[in-house]
């Protein structure tokens, strides 16, 4: 989980981010100073339970050791859960097959002052039905041009989602759970959007296939707030 005060997971010059401050507990440990590559960038606000990382040393500490080793040096907020050996061809991001991401909504009247930067409050009542209809839409391989944050940096936008699902956790909570072999910039975000608005009659299930062939970001939801997102699992098989 990430503080407040924390940025995201890029590094930037003379600002509290993950990356820089997991190299800094590194080279601490070890006395080399590292390059730390992630499976991709979590922004300021979003939390990651799973994400994975990789660099190289020479250090000699045995590999179990090193979670416990880095967890010393660093903010309580940021937790390494655990360490192994890969081949030299391992790359966190290029040679990821599925990544997992889950938003989180509050759908309670008042929200709840605990969990607020942990949740998003949709304190309008969501038809849960027509949100599940609506997601399987979005499986299969698509131009997900029309949920793409303005200024993505990425070529193509056509990615494929293997896995879409909307459950109902609690009485007022909601999961939206996208496994998919990539995501454009804010693209759960605004799919998790785009949901709420078919959750609330704005838009109908049978509609997000002519919205995702429009390409048009303006036919889509809103971008809902980082502090639902979460980053759940990284696979590479």
């Amino acid at each position: 989980m990430m503080e407040k005060n924390i940025i995201g997971w890029q590094k930037q010059k003379d600002k509290l981010n993950i990356q820089g401050n997991i190299e800094k507990a590194i080279e601490a440990i070890t006395g080399e100073n590292i390059d730390l590559i992630g499976s991709g960038r979590t922004d300021r606000g979003v939390h990651s339970l799973g994400q994975v990382a990789n660099f190289k040393t020479n250090s000699n500490l045995p590999i179990e050791k090193f979670p416990i080793a880095i967890n010393t040096k660093l903010k309580k907020s940021i937790r390494i859960l655990s360490a192994e050996e890969v081949s030299e061809e391992f790359h966190s991001r290029l040679t990821c097959k599925k990544k997992t991401y889950r938003y989180i909504i509050n759908n309670s009247k008042y929200g709840t002052a605990i969990y607020r930067n942990l949740e998003t409050n949709i304190p309008v009542k969501l038809d849960i039905k027509k949100m599940q209809e609506a997601i399987k839409y979005f499986e299969g391989e698509h131009d997900f041009k029309a949920f793409k944050a303005s200024g993505t940096s990425s070529k193509s936008s056509v990615r494929t989602i293997y896995k879409a699902e909307v459950i109902k956790k609690t009485s007022d909570r909601i999961w939206i759970e996208i496994t998919g072999n990539g995501f454009l910039y804010n693209m759960v975000r605004i799919i998790s959007g785009t949901l709420v608005e078919v959750g609330i009659g704005k838009i109908k299930p049978e509609d997000i296939p002519g919205i995702i062939e429009s390409k048009q970001r303006e036919k889509a939801g809103k971008t809902l707030p980082p502090q639902g997102l979460y980053l759940v699992k990284v696979e590479y098989e």
